[in-house]
């Protein structure tokens, strides 16, 4: 038919008449298809388009270590702060200025040409010297730079880096309730099982509420260790509640570690953040535990530089070896400039770390003052915060304002996703919600409570008690 066609085809509409063949052979169609309508050839290459979709939408498919791990808080409530008129306690972002020398180191070095390439992999050398001898201050042991230190893509690649390294499909992981809401996908995208246990509050009538007052049962933490325990990960101080584990309490963790084969990842991002009173420890120092842990540090929280995202993971050789085989297979290595202008601040700061103008010490003094301010104006208007220990949030319990949230759109939503989707529409002032960083069966324990973060400048301050003591009287 198609010779029989081309032959009685002139030569000026020939052209025209090859153009559909190839089109009708493209599209799978018949050559008969080609004498069609126009209108039917557009159908049938319709459907065909639909039918190839659905067959090739199978190959669309997201891979199965993901499934259920799209949705994220950062994400969404970000998106909703980003009103320049809202006041945002919400993302741990400061708005502080970082250290001048810190500022100045990194501008010195960007105009270094040799430090504008590649560095080594798994960190910069400059940069693990310095993290060596910093940490070395806290160990018993020497710490070899160049192989039990690592530097990461900010903490989140520490975390990343130790739970693919080490974890296996079917292991399970130990995860305090709160917990920072990355835990547990990246836990369960490693094939690993999350086991669950909540802090628990001791509240005593009459006194502040602390995040002291927030602990584990040690006979309900003992429960979950079982010969399947690959790892627990811990936070210290604790995001979000502030919390800084006692010397007692990491020693009943380390106990259970021992006693079970089991490792620790300590994420120990706001070791530099404790205030009056408290004290940090490291568990890794523990008899014991330095052959077991993986200690994760970052240079955002150590110097308020969150953009910078550095972070680095310490630990024996026989582990951070495998964090390495992650890295090298995946990121490779970090920003050269962001590493070697760390390292020089951090030299400065190790030199005068007996020093009130030490980094390490002024910072915290600094968000102290910031902390007792958000405390006194939460508690002014009846509500009940509970006091950190350590780390830049705090949380209040918003229940007792009886907000009407009836015109809120998704019923299905934990109270406090929906109270923070109000607060930032209807008041202009942003937080988290809590029960973002708890598993499914313990969100209700949690959802009353809302997250506002307090490494703010003073104005930004100011702008929020301003709305917060407007709300109180209309509400009062």
């Amino acid at each position: 038919m198609f010779l029989a066609r081309a032959r009685l085809c002139t030569l000026g509409s020939r052209p025209k008449f090859l153009k559909t063949i190839c089109a009708s052979k493209i599209l799978g169609l018949s050559t008969s298809a080609a004498t069609l309508p126009r209108y039917l050839v557009k159908h049938q290459s319709r459907l065909f388009r639909e039918d190839i979709f659905q067959k090739m939408s199978l190959k669309f498919k997201n891979a199965k270590r993901i499934e259920g791990l799209d949705s994220n808080v950062w994400i969404e409530f970000t998106k909703l702060a980003a009103d320049p008129s809202v006041v945002n306690l919400g993302q741990g972002l400061p708005d502080i200025s970082p250290p001048v020398y810190v500022k100045e180191e990194l501008s010195k070095i960007a105009a270094i040409d040799s430090l504008n390439q590649y560095t080594r992999g798994f960190g910069h050398p400059s940069l693990v010297k310095a993290l060596s001898c910093l940490y070395e201050k806290f160990y018993q042991n020497q710490i070899n730079p160049n192989k039990e230190i690592l530097v990461t893509v900010g903490a989140y690649g520490s975390l990343f880096n130790a739970i693919q390294g080490l974890i296996d499909e079917g292991d399970e992981v130990i995860v305090i309730v709160p917990f920072y809401d990355c835990y547990e996908p990246m836990v369960r995208m490693a094939g690993a099982i999350p086991v669950f246990i909540p802090l628990r509050s001791k509240l005593v009538d009459g006194k502040k509420w602390s995040s002291s007052d927030w602990t584990l049962d040690p006979q309900e933490l003992a429960s979950k260790f079982n010969s399947k325990t690959k790892a627990i990960i811990l936070n210290t101080p604790h995001n979000p509640l502030g919390k800084v584990y006692t010397k007692e309490e990491l020693q009943v963790i380390a106990d259970l570690c021992i006693k079970y084969d089991t490792l620790c990842i300590s994420d120990e991002v706001y070791e530099w953040l404790v205030y009056t009173g408290n004290k940090h420890f490291k568990i890794a120092t523990f008899p014991g535990m330095w052959e077991r842990t993986i200690t994760i540090g970052s240079a955002g929280k150590t110097f308020s530089v969150t953009g910078w995202k550095l972070g680095w993971s310490i630990g024996p050789k026989h582990l951070i070896k495998h964090l390495q085989t992650v890295q090298q297979n995946t990121v490779y290595t970090c920003a050269t400039p962001l590493q070697e202008a760390l390292a020089q601040a951090l030299w400065i700061d190790i030199k005068r770390m007996d020093d009130p103008e030490c980094y390490f010490n002024s910072l915290p003094k600094e968000l102290e003052v910031k902390r007792n301010r958000m405390v006194h104006l939460l508690e002014s208007v009846g509500l009940k915060p509970i006091v950190p220990d350590g780390g830049y949030f705090i949380i209040a319990d918003v229940s007792l304002l009886d907000t009407d949230l009836s015109d809120m759109k998704n019923s299905n939503e934990p109270y406090d996703y929906k109270f923070v989707k109000w607060m930032t529409k209807n008041k202009k002032l942003s937080a988290i919600p809590v029960s973002a960083f708890c598993n499914a069966e313990t969100k209700l324990q949690f959802e009353k409570f809302v997250r506002f973060c307090f490494i703010k400048k003073d104005s930004t301050l100011d702008a929020a008690e301003e709305i917060i003591k407007a709300w109180s009287r209309q509400k009062f």
